[in-house]
This record gives structure tokens, sequence and C-alpha cells, in this order.
């Protein structure tokens, strides 16, 4: 009986730490403002049209259309920040170069699925939002350079009166904003990254803490933005109903989905489609 009670102890223990390891900013973020919003993931890009992915034309076309965006933003070797997904431009560039190994007059010669379009700077996408939708601002950090990431991108969004909140896959970036610009609205991306190839480089002790959220103490994120078909993770779910965080969705490519989603007051991070059908 006395070894019946100490595992039930022990247990008791380990279910309170994790749930102190899911801990997540009460209260702070005001989120009237991003709520109202859908968000374009990558810009409201179409192939079919000639509009790629984060490319000026995406973005604006989100803009005119009553949408946020949802951006990626990389740090290039000259301390700007390039707005694309990959580190590498062989997808979406045709070349088999890294982002963070250019400067941005480098940049400027390469061009987006074979069109006109370049990769623009994040401060040349900002003002297309100045006084219109909001921004989901991805930080891609490469190279440990999550800290210099994060104070680049704060630098330059400190410029323009821009609604946005700041997330990223990688905890350090958020760790730098708790501890250096708390007044920033973060969040942790995330997914089941024990189930999809995202992250196989990382160790799987890794994968499943990041899957599992148990770094949001160190982090304390304003929200989660979560894969929409990984949603029913225990630990996201506990984030929502303990500490009232609010998700985010992505990524949306169906009606359906984008009404499964916002029923659960998530906001919503689309591709693919138009929204308003």
């Amino acid at each position: 009986m006395k070894a019946v009670i100490i595992i039930l102890i022990v247990l008791l223990v380990l279910f309170l730490l994790y749930i102190l390891c899911l801990r997540c900013r009460r209260g702070k973020a005001d989120w009237a403002h991003l709520r109202k919003w859908r968000y374009a993931h990558r810009g409201f890009h179409d192939r079919e049209k000639g509009i790629p992915e984060n490319s000026l034309a995406a973005f604006k076309r989100a803009a005119s259309n009553g949408f946020g965006a949802e951006l990626d933003v990389h740090l290039m070797k000259d301390g700007k920040l390039a707005v694309i997904h990959d580190a590498s431009l062989l997808r979406t560039a045709g070349a088999d170069v890294y982002i963070e190994d250019l400067t941005a007059g480098e940049l400027e010669s390469y061009r987006l699925e074979g069109t006109e379009q370049r990769i623009p700077l994040l401060e040349e996408v900002l003002p297309l939002f100045v006084g219109r939708a909001p921004l989901i601002v991805e930080l891609k950090a490469e190279r440990g350079n999550a800290a210099a990431l994060a104070a680049a991108a704060c630098a330059v969004l400190d410029k323009y009166k821009v609604d946005c909140c700041v997330e990223s896959f990688d905890p350090r970036c958020l760790m730098w904003l708790w501890q250096n610009r708390p007044d920033v609205i973060r969040g942790q991306l995330s997914e089941n990254f024990t189930a999809h190839g995202d992250a196989q480089h990382l160790p799987g002790g890794i994968r499943w803490i990041l899957t599992n959220l148990l770094l949001n103490v160190r982090t304390r994120p304003d929200f989660i933005a979560y894969r929409f078909s990984d949603r029913a993770n225990l630990s996201l779910r506990l984030c929502r109903s303990l500490y009232g965080v609010q998700e985010a969705s992505w990524t949306i490519r169906s009606k359906a989905d984008m009404d499964a989603a916002e029923a659960a007051g998530s906001l919503v991070i689309f591709e693919n489609f138009d929204p308003r059908g």
C-alpha cells in the first residue's frame, strides 16, 4: 500500500510539473485588433495568376482584399531582413544559395517562381499594411541567430505603425522577446514533430518536447500557432483550457476547416482558396 501511495505522489508531482511547463502569458496581449482578421499564408498568392508566395504582389493582393498576412523573415549577412520561407532559394528562385549568405544588394538579382517578382525586404512589405490589416511575422532562425534575428525584426517593426504579432518555431526567439521586448505579442509555432518530417535533424526527445509545448515555461507565449491537423494534441488543449491561450491554426485550405477553426475561437491562416467563398 505504501508503494502505491508513493507512486501516486510521484505521478501527481510529474503531472503538476507538466502543467507548469505549459504555462502561457495571461492577460497581457490585447487581441481585439487581431481576432477580427483572416491571414493569408505567405500573402494571398496564386501561382496560376503569376503571384508567387511571399512576394510584394501577394501582400498587395492580401491588403487590398481586406486580409491580414502571415510572412516569414530571415536575417541576411548585412543585417537586413528578407521575406522568404526557405533558407535556400532553390525551391522559390531556382538558385542553390542560402539567404543568410546574401546581402540585400545581392538579393535583387533573384526572381520568384519564374516571374518578375523579386524577394522583398520586410521594410518593403510593412508599408502596405499601415492603417490596414495586421501581420503575423514568423522569425526563421538559422545557424544560431535567434537573438540577432529577433532584435533585427523588432527594430524594423518599431519603424512602422503596423498591427502585428511575432511567432517562431524556435523557442529561443520567444525567449529573447520575453526578456527584451515583453511588449511584443509573441507566439509559439508547433505541430506534431514526431509525425511530420519537418525537424528530423533534431533528436527525438527534442521533437517530443517541442510537440508538447514543454518549453512554454521559458517562453511564455501569448498564443500558440499549431498545425490544424494536429489540433487534438493534449498539451494544446490544456493550454487553451487552463491558461486561456489564443490559438492560431495553420494552414487552412478549405472553407470547412476554416469554419471549424473559427468556431473554436482560433485565428485562421489560410492558403489556396478565397475565404469569402
